[in-house]
């Protein structure tokens, strides 16, 4: 039988390309959207769900073993970006983000492993990002949540060995999507003291997205995960510079490797 794979946020961006680089290798695959009306031309299944609600992931839960009684691989992807000063994000946003990157995958989670457990196998990959390896200016939050599912992953994978379930986290880095779209930004205000360094790193992150690699290339990479019989606990995807600069982090004294960042961000 055909592997089943369940992806939050599957309707566009990463989600999407992943679905499709999935469906023909053969896997069954279900996306997940807030909207699926939206995505009627879609090349698998979109089932509604809104990682915030608990009600719509079990509902979404329920409708795919109901068509194929057992869920193979969750792939965590729906997530949200947010750009400002700290100061200056609503709690509101804060705590919106939060619900988003961090307790609605938790919850998915929560809602897959009781089929998984029943059936003594499965795989769980959590989508964060290489931005959660470090706090990025004017990218402090997005930054937290991302890295607080890195670190529930390593906890998580610990607890579920027993039941043969594997977990696993992939930091992607930046992808040629539109995240930028749909991520909050806080405004750019007129008397800030941080109009001027937030509104030139805001435009810095637009072009990096932009500019991003292909989708297809974190596809690739979640379907040699998907093959490999005992996945590593944190896998990155990007351009080489980004995924160095996780290594230079690791090597370099804190503050040389703050004052890169900050001339990166030129701060």
């Amino acid at each position: 039988m055909s592997k089943v794979v369940l992806i939050t946020g599957g309707s566009s961006g990463i989600g999407k390309s992943v679905g499709e680089f999935l469906q023909a290798k053969g896997f069954k695959v279900y996306g997940t959207s807030r909207n699926p009306n939206r995505y009627p031309n879609s090349k698998f299944p979109i089932v509604a769900l809104d990682v915030t609600k608990a009600e719509t992931i079990s509902k979404c839960i329920t409708e795919v073993l109901k068509q194929e009684s057992k869920i193979d691989v969750l792939l965590n992807n729906a997530g949200a970006g947010i750009t400002g000063p700290i100061e200056e994000i609503p709690d509101a946003e804060i705590k919106r983000n939060f619900e988003t990157n961090l307790f609605g995958p938790i919850n998915v989670i929560k809602a897959v492993l009781p089929t998984m457990r029943q059936h003594n196998s499965g795989l769980i990959i959590n989508v964060t990002s290489i931005a959660g390896y470090m706090g990025l200016p004017y990218r402090g939050v997005y930054s937290a949540s991302k890295g607080a599912l890195e670190l529930i992953t390593e906890a998580f994978r610990m607890e579920l060995k027993g039941f043969n379930i594997n977990m696993t986290n992939v930091a992607p880095g930046d992808f040629a999507t539109n995240i930028a779209a749909g991520r909050y930004h806080a405004p750019v205000l007129e008397n800030s003291p941080y109009k001027a360094t937030y509104g030139d790193t805001l435009r810095m992150m637009d072009d990096h997205v932009d500019s991003g690699s292909d989708p297809k290339q974190m596809a690739e990479a979640i379907y040699k995960i998907i093959e490999t019989k005992h996945p590593k606990i944190h896998y990155k995807v990007g351009a080489f510079m980004q995924k160095f600069s996780i290594v230079l982090k690791r090597i370099l004294p804190d503050k040389v490797y703050e004052k890169l960042l900050m001339n990166h961000y030129k701060l």
